[in-house]
């Protein structure tokens, strides 16, 4: 499955962004699907995870109730709608799918198919 996220750019805090992730080649119905960050000098953390059919997902501490993960199926799309933004909430966003299990789909390495990244920059 191919992967592209869009809807980066540069906001200032306390505004929003919603990323988008369109999948191309498979269904995404098959694949938990998540979106995560790299901040420049630091590693891939996981952000926001959704269950293959979109009933359940998760979120790291330091986004929820800020951020929300959501899909359509249909479209193959995957969403992140990131709301309240802080300046270190900077950094490059990547969409990925995993065929993973759900106990593993917070970690990178759970993960098959990656987007090229879309970068989010907000200022204080």
């Amino acid at each position: 499955v191919q992967l592209q996220a869009s809807g980066g750019g540069s906001v200032q805090a306390g505004g929003s962004l919603r990323l988008s992730c369109v999948a191309s080649g498979r269904t995404l119905r098959n694949y938990y699907m998540g979106w995560f960050r790299q901040a420049p000098g630091k590693e891939r953390e996981f952000v926001a995870a959704s269950t293959r059919g979109g009933s359940g997902s998760y979120y790291a501490d330091s986004v929820k109730g800020r951020f929300t993960i959501s899909r359509d199926n249909a479209k193959n799309m995957v969403y992140l709608q990131m709301s309240s933004l802080k300046p270190e909430d900077t950094a490059v966003y990547y969409c990925a799918a995993s065929t993973s299990v759900l106990s593993a789909i917070q970690t990178v390495t759970a993960y098959n198919y990656w987007g090229q990244g879309t970068l989010v920059t907000v200022s204080s």
